[in-house]
């Protein structure tokens, strides 16, 4: 674990960002884990107090990123999908960028993945593929991509959910298709420097996950058919291996020491592969013991926590792929990891657990329920956007509804 920290502080000092800020899916380094210390152990009966509570960010399951004192979030106005940046302590907007049309389908309308800040400039990637590159200072865009008409690529059934990567000087997206399953853009310009021409899978739903493996950077990525590792440099494929994905294929992968796990629902389960020389393929395990839909799944201290369909919350041992422990005493939700804590959002009611992250079982450390929450969700929807905990505050999101916080101890 203290490997992970290192590179997670690494990673933010190299961004130019506080160690406390949450600049990407996933926070720092895309595993769901903050480094973040000082926080509440335990919250009062009523919850944490409310720091403010935003209405204006329109439709949406995009969650909140945080980077120097700003927010950003995705969501719709003025009939179009729209960044928005905030002031981190009061809420205020203080500019937004147009993504392109509305995304509307049963289970919600409007933008799904969420931004990613790098120094001065924010990517966004709308529901329909409109990727943009805006300055953090005005909203100003420098340039924009679509992923279905500039590159070839086709939204699947629930839209453009990814959250784009930026990786030094280029951003990695995930269009699909027959030029090439990965694109990697020019960070500046918006220019294409490769595809996969190797891989031409369609898009599912997981966000690239980059990585330096036996001396190469590579990204990873999963589909509905493929879990696969490409060359950083050129996009040539480093090794594939199959995977039963069923409907939608969601969570992102975990990346740990040459090995990667993944999991997804349907029935699909999960499994984990070690990364030989070679880029030999060697599987450690697969089976149903965690099935995560879309909740996602964290790695901390040798295990792994999350929601698998048909369980409940699971806690699964990461080298074997055997379950530690099951507790249904919460229902079917959102995890993030700060300060030993898990913090699970419930996804039918809108109620928040703060909950032990050890092996030992499951531990709350209070509970509490969103009031108000959205009149506008479809019926199909629920409340799905993951918590975010950067700088002693966790921001929850319903819909046009923003909360924020205060979860420093004092």
């Amino acid at each position: 674990m203290k490997k992970v920290l290192f590179s997670v502080l690494f990673f933010a000092v190299s961004l130019g960002l506080s160690a406390d800020d949450w600049p990407q899916w996933r926070g720092p380094n895309r595993d769901g884990i903050s480094r973040e210390t000082g926080l509440l152990q335990a919250w009062p009966s009523a919850g944490p107090k409310r720091v403010w509570l935003s209405r204006d960010i329109g439709l949406g399951y995009s969650a909140p990123v945080v980077a120097k004192g700003r927010l950003f979030v995705m969501g719709t106005k003025d009939g179009k999908e729209q960044l928005f940046a905030k002031e981190a302590k009061s809420g205020k907007t203080l500019w937004t960028a147009e993504l392109g049309d509305i995304f509307s389908n049963n289970w919600g309308n409007g933008p799904r993945g969420c931004a990613t800040v790098d120094g001065g400039k924010v990517f966004a990637l709308g529901a329909k593929g409109g990727l943009i590159c805006a300055d953090v200072e005005d909203g100003k865009v420098n340039w924009r991509v679509e992923l279905a008409d500039d590159l070839g690529g086709k939204a699947p059934n629930w839209g453009y959910t990814e959250s784009v990567l930026v990786d030094g000087g280029v951003v990695v997206c995930t269009p699909g298709g027959k030029k090439g399953t990965l694109a990697v853009l020019n960070k500046a310009t918006g220019k294409v420097k490769w595809r996969s021409s190797d891989w031409t899978d369609g898009a599912q739903y997981a966000s690239v996950v980059a990585v330096d493996h036996n001396g190469q950077r590579q990204y990873i990525q999963l589909t509905q058919k493929t879990l696969a590792g490409v060359s950083a440099e050129d996009g040539a494929v480093l090794w594939r291996t199959a995977w039963r994905g069923r409907t939608a294929v969601i969570p992102t992968p975990i990346y740990h020491d040459g090995q990667v796990y993944i999991s997804a629902g349907y029935g699909a389960g999960c499994r984990k592969i070690t990364l030989e020389r070679g880029h030999k393929v060697v599987e450690n395990y697969y089976n149903r013991n965690l099935k995560n839909h879309h909740g996602g799944v964290l790695l901390f201290d040798g295990h792994l926590y999350g929601y698998s369909d048909g369980r409940g919350w699971t806690c699964q041992d990461f080298e074997t792929g055997e379950v530690v422990w099951d507790s249904k005493k919460f229902g079917k939700g959102c995890v993030s990891y700060a300060d030993n804590r898990l913090y699970c959002l419930e996804e039918s009611s809108g109620k928040v657990v703060l909950a032990e992250a050890n092996s030992s079982g499951w531990k709350e450390h209070g509970r509490f329920k969103l009031d108000p929450q959205t009149e506008l969700r479809k019926p199909s929807g629920r409340v799905w956007t993951h918590p975010v905990v950067a700088n002693g505050v966790m921001y929850l999101r319903d819909q046009e509804l923003l909360f924020a916080f205060d979860v420093k101890a004092r």
